[in-house]
């Protein structure tokens, strides 16, 4: 008989077994030839993993990006997240490996008008926000820093850990793709799986001209210092938060330049090959 424990109360360690990335990675790490680009989407909640175990799958994260492979996977589906903790208050809930220092973390994004191919706006289950475990890293402070004090709006500092690891790195379309199954096309399909494959299928394309001198972890630092055009900048709409009264169901919002919600913007590829291969 197992015993039903409250839900502020945290599982650490209780998925590990489960989980396949520390598995996966050591099967890469002992392979001497693997595919260069590699999309993810798949994901758990950080709190739900034991700090030695998160560690441990970011030192895997850290080989392949020194072997110059890129890892990317989905933010996830749940915006800013929610947990309820200790106390009966509320946080948001950063996802892992998306909150990972070391891969390039994908958001979506939706078109304005669903049935035409327009501009694009934050796909409101695009998941971001701030790693509770992992530090920021270096390149991100000063976008991050500009977002804080830019932003209109943000939610209670109480809600999210401002010095962590910001994330998604970028975002791609999410919304309304057709998947066809057993011949049958499915309209409406939507989540950030579609658009970590769709950035995973661009960068593909880019992995002959950059392999080995922009690896994993090192690719959004290349992006950043690009032109501006490498990247399409996503300003409107939020994604979802906690239903409670301090944030009313909403989490952040997309801005100018770096938000936690679509990360730098959707990529121009030609215009990034450009940007990762200038000097």
């Amino acid at each position: 008989m197992g015993l039903a424990l409250p839900p502020e109360v945290p599982h650490r360690g209780r998925h590990e077994s489960q989980e396949p990335f520390l598995a996966w990675l050591l099967l890469l790490s002992n392979m001497s030839s693997v595919p260069w680009v590699h999309s993810v989407s798949y994901g758990d909640y950080e709190d739900s993993l034991s700090r030695a175990y998160l560690e441990r799958v970011n030192v895997e994260f850290m080989k392949a990006a020194v072997r110059g492979l890129t890892v990317l996977f989905a933010s996830g589906d749940e915006g800013a997240g929610c947990r309820k903790v200790a106390g009966g208050s509320h946080t948001f809930r950063p996802s892992f490996p998306a909150s990972s220092p070391y891969v390039t973390t994908v958001g979506g994004t939706a078109f304005k008008n669903p049935f035409r191919v327009t501009w694009e706006v934050t796909d409101y289950i695009s998941g971001g926000g701030f790693s509770s475990v992992f530090p920021m890293p270096d390149y991100q402070a000063a976008a991050v820093r500009n977002f804080l004090r830019s932003a209109p709006r943000l939610p209670p500092r109480s809600y999210y850990n401002s010095s962590g690891r910001a994330y998604p790195d970028l975002s791609a379309l999410s919304d309304n793709y057709w998947v066809v199954t057993n011949r049958i096309p499915l309209p409406w399909v939507s989540g950030t799986s579609g658009s970590s494959l769709q950035a995973s299928g661009g960068r593909g394309t880019l992995a002959g001209a950059v392999a080995g001198t922009c690896p994993a972890g090192q690719q959004c630092p290349c992006q950043e210092k690009g032109p501006s055009d490498a990247l399409y900048d996503v300003t409107q709409g939020c994604h979802l938060g906690w239903l409670d009264a301090a944030v009313e169901g909403q989490g952040f919002c997309a801005g100018p330049s770096w938000d936690p919600v679509t990360g730098w913007g959707t990529p121009n590829f030609p215009q990034l090959l450009r940007a990762l291969l200038s000097p």
